[in-house]
């Protein structure tokens, strides 16, 4: 008779997002539906103001020595990491350098800043000095991060679009369970690049106003940046990582099934990797990207597995999409909402124009100040859904 597996938790958490900069101010920011941080600029797509959700705080210089992995993505997670060094570090003491691992998601890098020097190579005929091609690696986050803390362990980066840094999440948990770390730090990020708004402008995914997901008015998405890292162990902590599920389905190189068959598959392995059935969630963070494809299939899955309605939003309004790190970001907001930085016992409101489309399958979405019912044996499931039929759902709970 085999054992349940030991149970993950998620010990720490540091994120920065267009709401703000650490636990308890991004909390009060999400909680409030606070849209400030997503802003219309004009400097990213030729001929067009975009509206998008960028980081507005100072971020960190790169440490002394790792001037050469220089990137506002590098920044990003450093700042996020800064603001649980503590407890990074009395991991890495307690565990040894060795049995600690680290798996990112990120889509960008550092593509950033070699779209830049590119740029100035066409212009100027050279590259300037500071170009490192190793800054724009996929890999380049992960091993700039495990350097500055001087891990030993298992260190990779994943990028399956916007579904990343879920699957980071889903690999440390996998690390912990195979015995190969006793503690993962993990989560996503991505920055704000010309690459990807002038992609997704060119598929017309993009909207000039802030996105509108559910509604009969939605025209696309924003794009936004972010980083969010957790520290998982076996450690008991208040909030246990309870599983997820992922699937591809494969149906087309950028649109999803439009039955969202990969969706709900894999939201049912989330459940059953949770060893939960659909009305033991209290809540669901939408993908919700405001597109005409996604909702209407991401509508359809979820009706389907939750008939009797379910509370859920999109953070996206107050975030944009923060592609790579979008997994890990929303995990963030479901790990806020049942900490104690939540304490009205709030759900993230759906911010929407309030113009239902007939066309899509009822959703129970939450309105401003809508609270969780339980206070006890709480699960919050967070979906993330990407190019290529990639499809990944997460649970989080309150610790048995």
């Amino acid at each position: 008779m085999s054992r349940a597996p030991t149970p993950s938790y998620l010990n720490a958490l540091g994120l920065l997002c267009a709401l703000g900069e650490g636990k308890q101010a991004v909390a009060d920011a999400l909680f409030a539906g606070d849209t400030s941080g997503m802003r219309a600029e004009d400097s990213w797509v030729s001929e067009r103001s975009l509206t998008v959700g960028a980081v507005h705080v100072d971020l960190p210089a790169m440490p002394p020595g790792f001037e050469a992995s220089h990137s506002r993505n590098n920044q990003l997670l450093l700042a996020a990491a800064q603001q649980i060094e503590a407890e990074l570090h009395a991991a890495i003491a307690r565990y040894g350098a060795h049995r600690v691992g680290l798996v990112l998601g990120t889509s960008t890098s550092g593509i950033r800043e070699a779209g830049e020097h590119i740029a100035r190579h066409l212009d100027e005929g050279e590259l300037p000095a500071e170009y490192d091609y190793a800054q724009q690696e996929m890999a380049a986050p992960a091993s700039f991060l495990a350097d500055w803390l001087g891990l030993a362990g298992p260190v990779y980066c994943q990028s399956t679009a916007c579904t990343s840094s879920a699957r980071a999440l889903l690999s440390a948990q996998r690390l912990l369970r195979m015995g190969l770390c006793d503690a993962v730090i993990c989560g996503g990020v991505d920055s704000l690049c010309r690459l990807t708004l002038n992609g997704f402008s060119s598929l017309e995914a993009v909207s000039a106003e802030p996105c509108n997901p559910c509604s009969v008015n939605r025209n696309g998405i924003n794009i936004g940046e972010a980083a969010a890292l957790f520290l998982m162990t076996r450690e008991p902590a208040p909030i246990v990582f309870c599983g997820g599920g992922a699937t591809s389905d494969a149906h087309h190189i950028s649109a999803p099934h439009p039955e969202g068959l990969g969706a709900r598959r894999a939201m049912e392995k989330a459940l059953a990797s949770a060893g939960l059935t659909p009305d033991r969630i209290d809540y669901l963070n939408l993908h919700g990207t405001a597109t005409r494809h996604n909702d209407a299939m991401e509508s359809k899955a979820v009706h389907a597995l939750f008939p009797d309605g379910l509370p859920c939003s999109s953070s996206k309004p107050m975030t944009g999409h923060t592609l790579g790190a979008a997994g890990a970001l929303e995990a963030a907001f479901c790990w806020l909402t049942l900490s104690e930085h939540n304490r009205d016992g709030l759900l993230p409101p759906h911010l929407w124009d309030g113009q239902r489309d007939p066309e899509l399958a009822p959703l129970e979405l939450v309105q401003s100040s809508a609270r969780l019912l339980r206070t006890q044996g709480r699960h919050l499931m967070s979906n993330s859904f990407a190019f290529g039929g990639n499809n990944v759902a997460l649970i989080l709970g309150d610790a048995p």
